[in-house]
């Protein structure tokens, strides 16, 4: 299976099985990526999903270009049929949120995998790249919108326009991770935030990330109004009762997000 699904306790670890590959992205786990994103989105008892690599050495790096040629179709006939492919990122945006151990290299899609999550911890190995500039072509996954939006625009221009590859550390300076862990140790740090997320109130994380993604594309003063109005949704719901019920009561809350 190129993809791997495994359920836990309310989270979901979806693993990139292609490590003889380097977890390279070819049409089978493309198409198998995108049903287990639709799974998750639609599993309501899954409170938050932990993207990784198989092995030790790749996270992903990016569309196996042994098996991804052009399609014989002009790209206007994609286009205006809608028969065109989607990015490799689809359906990850998505109310779900999103940790990712990068494991190893992430190279091209796979660093745009990467920043399409939420969350993002690398292994001291890991190694980072968009290299498309250098073949002739450019990061069409998002690679040159979600990265000035994660990073500083001269650290953007600097990965997109030279194509060099750089480390965990530099990741960490430049805010792409928010840490960088000994490879024995990432899997667990990232099990052990997602296992966090899944213990609040579902409707309050799915509330807070899309609060997040979309009011980074607003004025301010519209965002804060969105804001205002997304609180007076979660007022009345039984989990925030929930909350206050037994933060009165020194006990843990039971969510059942309604």
């Amino acid at each position: 299976m190129p993809v791997l699904l495994d359920m836990r306790d309310g989270v979901a670890i979806v693993t990139l099985n292609r490590p003889e590959a380097m977890n390279a992205i070819d049409p089978d786990m493309r198409a198998e990526l995108r049903q287990v994103w639709r799974r998750v989105s639609e599993d309501d008892t899954v409170r938050c999903a932990v993207l990784t690599g198989a092995g030790s050495t790749a996270f992903c790096t990016g569309s196996d270009l042994k098996k991804t040629m052009p399609p014989a179709e002009s790209f206007a006939q994609l286009a205006f049929t809608g028969t065109g492919q989607e990015p490799m990122t689809a359906g990850m945006d998505m109310d779900t949120p999103i940790v990712c151990a990068i494991n190893g290299h992430a190279f091209g899609g796979g660093l745009e995998l990467a920043l399409a999550c939420d969350i993002r911890l690398a292994s001291t190995n890991a190694q980072f790249a968009l290299p498309e500039v250098r073949l002739g072509t450019l990061p069409a996954a998002g690679g040159t919108q979600r990265l000035p939006r994660l990073v500083s625009p001269s650290d953007a221009m600097m990965m997109l326009l030279t194509g060099d590859r750089f480390g965990a550390v530099e990741a960490l300076r430049m805010g792409l991770v928010s840490e960088v862990l000994p490879p024995a140790e990432l899997m667990e740090s990232a099990l052990a935030i997602a296992r966090r997320i899944a213990q609040n109130a579902p409707l309050s994380v799915r509330a807070i990330k899309r609060l997040v993604r979309t009011g980074l594309e607003m004025p301010l003063d519209k965002a804060l109004q969105t804001e205002y109005h997304v609180f007076g949704l979660l007022r009345d719901t039984e989990d925030r009762i929930e909350g206050r019920r037994a933060f009165q009561e020194k006990r843990t809350p039971v969510y059942r997000g309604r």
